[in-house]
């Protein structure tokens, strides 16, 4: 429906739509503009009132015969509109989005449209660093929960005329602002018209868990494949660094999160870190980085496997056996060990500041002691899954983390049922499941070792140095 010159008719329309005198938040004023009748709607909450105060104060002076000599909207924005940021819309479902996204809209008799003033000041966090991205040396702010400051962090590591920001919103009922940034002349065109097309064809109600909301609408359901299909992160460091490599950054409104895409399995590998010391440094982290969370997916069923065939062992590795037997097989040791550690993470999540670092170790050694002295596990079980622990939190993506604690647990039960064999051919399972993984845009996991591209694998292997022009 298009808005129409009378003021009365287009009250009448909005009034209908949107919940006045109902929703407390929503509220409407009414003016006199040059002896025009004029009508406000704006969401308390959002609106800057010394700005607008300023702005209604201009028009209130406005004379009769300086409106009558004014066209249409346009010509009235040039004419007594001095803020910035103001655009026309005569389409009243885009006037009602206006006004529910937080923007002011005023209603001017015999002049057709509305027009949409951005006041909003957002309810919002510092952009502190992340906590679980922290670096040693670096940047210290982080995305926040307001999509456009986000855009703006990305745009002040990046002063590039061709950086692209669209907007788009998603959700019948939420309308959600979902931001899609990418350098123009460094995209792949086709990467960039798959991500539209999913993003353009999501049909939802909402996004109620906005990011991962946003992730399940887009990902093709192979619940069975855990391994992630997107990277997420909180440091506008890294998502500018993407970008500037030619890849597709997505920020929803209400998620301190950028989604980058597409995103292979080496990727996950590369953290800022690598970045903020010299290239021999910064390879010699990321090696030891990837080395150790590799060594998470094999550690336990390896040393289960040590412990069944330890008699075939050389003697200097009879250290692997177990000092004392326990009550519980070893095999369930291992998996109730798992399901401890996620245990242990949630209390630590759910527990009160001031309470959680010392309940979380407390509890740790207090259940890791009497679980010994009562004949339930063995110290070398808690060793072990200690070590997996603390490893697996030597990369940031959470998604990745459980990707191969899942494998891990298949692995050791393939190990226990199977032995040798099964190790091998969980392995093997392993190998296959992440080949079979694809991105977002359809773009191979194993990339660039299938199909092989030495340059780009060099620079997921160790740290280059800066390139500089002459």
């Amino acid at each position: 429906m298009i808005l129409k010159k009378s003021l009365a008719e287009n009250q009448a329309i909005l009034d209908a739509i949107l919940p006045v005198n109902k929703s407390k938040d929503l509220l409407v004023r009414n003016f006199l503009l040059g002896g025009r009748s004029a009508r406000l709607y704006y969401l308390d909450g959002f609106l800057n009132d010394v700005v607008m105060e300023r702005m209604v104060s201009r028009m209130l002076a406005i004379t009769p015969e300086a409106i009558s000599q004014t066209k249409d909207l346009w010509d009235f924005i040039d004419k007594f509109i001095t803020y910035t940021e103001v655009d026309v819309f005569t389409k009243t479902d885009d006037v009602v989005l206006q006004v529910l996204s937080g923007k002011s809209v005023f209603l001017v008799d015999g002049l057709e449209g509305a027009l949409v003033v951005d006041l909003r000041e957002y309810p919002a966090r510092s952009v502190d660093e992340p906590e679980k991205e922290r670096v040693m040396r670096g940047s210290r702010d982080g995305f926040v929960e307001t999509v456009i400051w986000n855009t703006a962090l990305i745009r002040r590591r990046i002063r590039d005329p061709k950086l692209i920001v669209e907007i788009i919103h998603v959700g019948e009922r939420s309308k959600t602002d979902v931001a899609i940034v990418y350098i123009e002349d460094l995209v792949k065109q086709d990467e960039l018209a798959i991500v539209k097309s999913k993003l353009n064809g999501i049909k939802v109600r909402s996004l109620t868990m906005n990011m991962e909301s946003l992730t399940e609408c887009m990902v093709e359901k192979h619940w069975y494949n855990p391994f992630p299909k997107v990277r997420f992160t909180e440091r506008p460091d890294s998502a500018a660094a993407a970008v500037l490599e030619g890849d597709i950054i997505v920020l929803v409104d209400n998620s301190p999160q950028a989604m980058i895409m597409p995103t292979t399995l080496l990727s996950f590998m590369e953290e800022p870190n690598d970045y903020y010391y010299p290239p021999l440094v910064g390879s010699y982290i990321r090696l030891v980085r990837s080395l150790v969370f590799i060594t998470t997916l094999v550690l336990s069923p390896l040393w289960y496997l040590a412990v069944e065939y330890i008699d075939k062992l050389p003697p200097q590795l009879w250290f692997l056996n177990i000092s004392e037997p326990a009550a519980v097989p070893l095999i369930l040791q291992l998996l109730l060990l798992e399901g401890a550690i996620d245990v242990l993470r949630l209390a630590s999540v759910n527990t009160p500041n001031m309470l959680g670092n010392s309940l979380s170790i407390i509890g740790a050694l207090l259940l890791g002691e009497f679980a010994v002295k009562s004949g339930w596990l063995v110290p070398d079980t808690i060793l072990y899954m200690s070590f997996i622990a603390i490893a697996s939190f030597t990369q940031p993506s959470i998604e990745l983390g459980y990707a191969f604690k899942f494998m891990r647990i298949i692995l050791l039960l393939l190990t226990y049922f199977f032995k040798i064999w099964g190790f091998i051919g969980g392995l093997i399972l392993t190998v296959i499941v992440i080949a079979c993984n694809k991105s977002i845009t359809g773009k191979g996991y194993l990339y660039p070792i299938v199909p092989f591209n030495w340059k780009a694998l060099k620079a997921h292997l160790y740290r280059h140095k800066l390139k500089v022009e002459k």
